[in-house]
């Protein structure tokens, strides 16, 4: 019998070191590939097509408002000058798609292509990492038609747009007001002398506000917005909108105390407004961020960048004869190509249904249904095997625990039940976190974090389950299982989203980006893991060793 309990001692310590280098490696492994990863157009982009027809506009300034939140936007106390320019033109609610960080959509912005087909990075990189658009972008497309560009923004810019498509440039390492202080009176003197043909000047401290200055509930957010509504008046008085046309958007929104990078409304939801030549005026409702490039690609009479998922706004585009009549054909042109080459780089092929008499919007509609059905037919031909493997995985410890049923059982699951309702209630009522990417500052602070409130969770969980079973009266290996147990079992609760997520996303991010939703719960959860299994072997040896102490006393 002594025996047997050593054996069950030691195996449960091993299980929970490896549980904890599962996890670790899991964790990591996950987050490099998702890192890494590159769209499957990375090597076999879609050729550039023709223009639509002539420019509609002299010039385009593309003012692009970096973290404005669509409601900050919509307060005319805050943003007076901004709600002028709205009633004047073309006025929209912008969709995007997580990961809502800037550096993606920043390549949604210029290449059309939403995050898993733009081949922009997955997150923000340092500057030194951050790689130059593989895709057709706006850039590069008005290169090619011999028109000339300027960008004057944060210096991630310099990085992404190839620098041989930009005529005139300016770029800063800072984020603050300062900072957007030099970025327009760099681009002034361009909208001044007039050569360029489409300025993108890029706004940045509003995101700083929400990231170091207390987040969208903090007075000095609307401030920064203020700030940025006095830059873009001073950026329209160079402009005559007669001729010129000016597009104000933003690449996320913020949480209230601050951040982004998840699948909230509330960053997924952002300003639109294009004012000026070729632009029809009124309320249109709601477009997509991959709507943009296309939109001022036949502004500017350029090609539709040839990854572009979404469609040109020519709802709202005083466009001529030869831009009705030619935008279906070249959209079909561009959609064919795109969905051809994406369906051939993931093997996996679904025809486009189009109707007799398509219009653009109703190409790029049947295209990308196409595109989407077969990304989804390849997904639901890859889960069910690992949907096999993932009950497999959960039924075992349940059968094995429904068998061995009873008191102590049922006293390591109150006990796993407490440590998840105080973990949960720490990380959402108290911190007010919430269950995405926008509330992850850096990989350190996340752990840290965890690690912190897995301790307190799973010591209030132990402290409950000891006084419930009498811990103190067994032997100090009794005891140790006893704390081996609960720690197993807290286990077992938090491997059910990481099993979640792996039947959805696989364990590596590979030819699709993950399902960001599920591939956050699988992370939080696997880092608890990681946490739970040091501490409880921590956790057992303390037990062990009161236990002894306490029957030394009382012997």
């Amino acid at each position: 019998m002594k025996k047997a309990s050593y054996s069950l001692f030691v195996a449960g310590i091993i299980s929970c070191l490896l549980l904890a280098s599962g996890a670790y490696f899991w964790a990591t492994s996950l987050m490099d590939s998702l890192y890494a990863y590159h769209s499957p157009l990375h090597d076999e982009s879609p050729p550039p097509g023709k223009p639509v027809g002539p420019p509609l506009t002299r010039r385009i300034v593309f003012v692009l408002l970096d973290a404005l939140r669509l409601d900050t936007s919509l307060n005319a106390d805050v943003m007076p000058f901004l709600n002028e320019l709205r009633n004047q033109g073309a006025r929209a609610v912008m969709h995007s798609r997580p990961p809502s960080y800037s550096d993606p959509a920043y390549s949604v912005l210029l290449t059309g292509a939403w995050p898993d087909l733009s081949d922009g990075p997955t997150f923000n990189l340092p500057y030194e990492e951050t790689p130059t658009f593989t895709q057709d972008n706006l850039f590069s497309a008005a290169k090619r038609e011999g028109l000339k560009t300027a960008l004057s923004g944060y210096y991630w810019f310099e990085k992404l747009v190839p620098q041989d498509a930009v005529d005139e440039s300016f770029y800063t390492p800072s984020e603050d007001q300062a900072a957007d202080r030099q970025v327009v009176d760099a681009a002034l003197p361009w909208l001044e002398h007039g050569m360029d043909n489409f300025v993108l000047i890029h706004i940045d401290q509003v995101d700083y506000a929400g990231h170091y200055e207390g987040g969208p509930r903090d007075t000095r957010w609307n401030a920064a917005a203020r700030r940025a509504d006095d830059l873009i008046r001073e950026v329209v008085a160079e402009l005559d909108l007669t001729q010129d046309t000016l597009l104000v958007a933003s690449d996320h929104g913020q949480i209230d105390q601050g951040g982004h990078g998840g699948h909230e409304p509330v960053v997924l939801l952002e300003p639109f407004i294009l004012v000026g030549a070729g632009v029809k005026s009124g309320d249109f409702g709601h477009v997509n961020m991959v709507d943009v490039a296309p939109t001022l690609a036949v502004l500017l009479g350029v090609n539709i960048p040839a990854d572009s998922q979404g469609r040109a706004l020519e709802e709202m585009l005083a466009l001529t004869t030869i831009h009705t009549n030619a935008l279906p054909w070249i959209t079909y042109l561009q959609q064919k190509q795109l969905v051809e080459a994406y369906q051939s780089a993931i093997g996996w092929h679904v025809e486009a249904l189009l109707p007799k008499q398509a219009s653009a919007q109703k190409i790029v509609a049947a295209y990308q249904h196409a595109l989407e059905t077969a990304r989804d037919s390849r997904l639901h031909e890859e889960r069910p095997p690992r949907g096999f493997v993932s009950l497999v995985i959960a039924l075992i410890p349940a059968g094995i625990l429904f068998w061995r049923r009873g008191k102590t059982v049922a006293w390591l699951w109150i006990g796993a039940l407490i440590y998840n309702i105080f973990f949960h209630l720490r990380y959402a009522l108290l911190d007010h976190l919430t269950y995405s990417l926008s509330s992850v500052s850096s990989a350190e602070e996340l752990i840290l974090y965890v690690a912190i409130t897995a301790l307190a969770s799973l010591g209030l969980a132990w402290i409950i389950v000891w006084w419930g079973l009498k811990a103190w009266r067994r032997n100090p290996i009794q005891a140790g299982e006893l704390g081996l147990g609960l720690v197993l079992i807290v286990i077992y609760s938090l491997a059910l989203p990481v099993l979640w997520s792996y039947y959805l996303n696989d364990v590596l991010t590979t030819w699709t980006l993950p399902d960001f939703p599920s591939v956050f719960w699988g992370l939080l959860s696997t880092v608890q893991i990681l946490a739970v299994a040091v501490l409880g072997v921590l956790g057992t040896g303390a037990a062990v060793l009161f236990s002894w102490m306490v029957r030394n006393m009382s012997g």
